[in-house]
């Protein structure tokens, strides 16, 4: 048995965390709707307990992200052994991050989102925000949109 959680697992969790606060979901919602406690969820958020591929599965499902949404920004290069016949692969994305608003923000903003009821108003809504979005690149304001 491990000490402590593996960087993956604590990666996964805090990345379960993130969605589920995210999307106004409390631990003991998302509990419920796994079959098990909140303690479980806890425990799955530190890492303290690896999340098997069904189970991650279904909290994907349940939040609405693909399960790869998950390792998104996971950096585990020493993980990664090629095949006999490859070479390690070298990627490189030189293109700035796009800025990021603070977490508060983002979580009021996918609240009220999900308050609106008709696609209509939705669609609209997201290309009024692409367009701000585009004017900000522009005008060299990077996240003053």
């Amino acid at each position: 048995m491990r000490a402590s959680p593996r960087p993956v697992d604590v990666h996964v969790g805090r990345r379960l965390r993130e969605r589920r606060t995210l999307l106004g979901m409390s631990q003991e919602r998302l509990a419920e709707l796994l079959g098990v406690t909140y303690q479980q969820v806890q425990k799955y958020e530190r890492g303290a307990n690896r999340i098997g591929s069904s189970r991650l599965h279904d909290i994907a499902r349940f939040l609405d992200v693909p399960v790869a949404w998950f390792f998104a920004g996971l950096d585990e290069p020493e993980s990664r052994v090629p095949g006999l016949a490859e070479s390690p692969a070298v990627f490189t994305f030189d293109a700035p991050a796009p800025p990021q608003p603070p977490p508060r923000e983002t979580a009021e903003l996918v609240r009220a989102f999900s308050a609106i009821r008709e696609p209509e108003v939705r669609r609209r809504l997201v290309d009024l925000v692409r367009t701000l979005a585009a004017v900000s690149r522009r005008d060299g304001k990077p996240g003053s949109a």
